[in-house]
């Protein structure tokens, strides 16, 4: 059975860390019509701003008390955006496709007659934006999805684009902070970076599908209504999602956050080998067939030997790294830094370190090389001195 969700900043009014390639973009609700297109004629354009109108517009009556409206879609933040980063695989565009979802149910909220819930009727615009927002893009995935491991010999590979992987998200702008424990569990499992690159070998409408039914648990006419749909075709296309995700591994089997003690203890002892660099106290941690990969580069590891080879080669630069805890994904996280030559230690990787339930080994750890974008994301500061 697989997993539902929801923390974010206290309104709809923010500005999202973003690199030059995605451009601010101020939007003002207007007066009408069905659903709103942001200024740069895309969905995961960055939406900065919904603006309470200006004394000239004409608004709906529904739009009377605004501050009361925009609480209730705020309420909803943190399990859209769960729900749009499962359907999309990227924090950056999750959080534009809430952001594009807030925009058209503010354009749209004199047409609400109040039919379905308010929730319901947030899900069908969230999953009208992520459709649109899929239909050009490329599947996501990890470097373990795209080729067998590597050597610590091989040569690096130029890197992929960023479009091109699963990225982390902070727990706090995807999980819920209370809650039912069995349902905060299922939303941490859902959005593990192993289960969301699953999703994303499924056809849109049948990620959609599997997300409402496993992972929200909504009845078939629920999500067939949502969809337009039928009854039957919904199954359907549950069966086959179903039957693509039957030979992967996504059981529910994470270990629960906060960490136990035996677990904080394996992650502590972790964060002392590779602070320290000891390889045999890191390897010692370590599964035999534990996975050490490294985006935007496809290449990736799994050996001990091939591990330890890379870091006293190719990684030395990480001899003297320092930590700062974090948490991604449902799991333990790390700012890393690596020691500058000016001064201090400098940004160089966001870790994400799945472990074993029993907490007998590291089972995974992936390096985000990406510092540019993910560290503000995280709230991890720019510099240690």
């Amino acid at each position: 059975m697989w997993p539902v969700a929801p923390k974010g900043p206290a309104r709809i009014a923010r500005r999202h860390v973003r690199t030059a390639a995605h451009p601010d973009v101020i939007v003002r609700p207007p007066t009408g019509g069905e659903e709103a297109v942001s200024t740069s004629g895309r969905h995961n354009g960055v939406v900065t701003e919904i603006a309470h109108g200006t004394p000239t517009q004409v608004r709906p009556p529904a739009l009377e008390a605004p501050d009361a409206l925009l609480a209730d879609l705020e309420r909803h933040r943190v399990e859209l955006t769960a729900y749009s980063y499962r359907m999309l695989g990227s924090s950056f565009e999750a959080e534009d496709a809430v952001q594009e979802t807030f925009i058209r149910a503010w354009r749209a909220i004199d047409r609400f007659e109040g039919r379905s819930s308010l929730r319901s009727w947030l899900y069908k615009i969230a999953t009208n934006v992520c459709l649109d927002m899929l239909g050009a893009s490329q599947r996501r995935a990890r470097p373990v999805d795209l080729n067998p491991a590597g050597t610590a010999d091989g040569p690096l590979d130029g890197g992929l684009p960023e479009s091109a992987w699963v990225e982390p998200v902070p727990d706090g702008r995807v999980l819920p902070t209370a809650g039912d424990p069995a349902e905060v569990a299922v939303a941490r499992e859902s959005v593990r970076l192993a289960f969301v690159a699953a999703l994303q070998n499924l056809p849109p409408r049948q990620r959609a599908v599997l997300i409402l039914r496993e992972v929200l648990h909504w009845k078939a006419e629920e999500v067939a209504e949502l969809l337009g749909s039928t009854v039957a075709s919904v199954n359907s296309a549950l069966q086959r999602a179903r039957a693509t995700l039957g030979s992967r591994d996504l059981s529910g089997d994470a270990p629960e956050m906060p960490l136990n003690d035996k677990q904080q203890a394996l992650l502590d002892r972790y964060v002392r080998a590779f602070e320290t660099y000891d390889m045999s106290a890191l390897t010692s941690l370590l599964k035999d067939d534990a996975e050490w990969s490294m985006p935007p580069y496809e290449l990736w590891l799994q050996t001990h030997d091939d591990i330890v080879r890379w870091c006293l080669g190719p990684g030395i630069g990480c001899r003297d790294s320092r930590l700062i805890p974090t948490s991604a994904n449902g799991m333990p996280a790390f700012g890393q830094y690596k020691p500058d030559p000016a001064g201090g230690w400098a940004p160089w990787s966001l870790q994400v370190v799945e472990l074993e339930p029993d907490a007998s080994a590291v089972r995974a750890i992936t390096f985000f090389l990406d510092t540019e974008r993910f560290f503000p994301l995280f709230g991890l500061p720019p510099h240690v001195d």
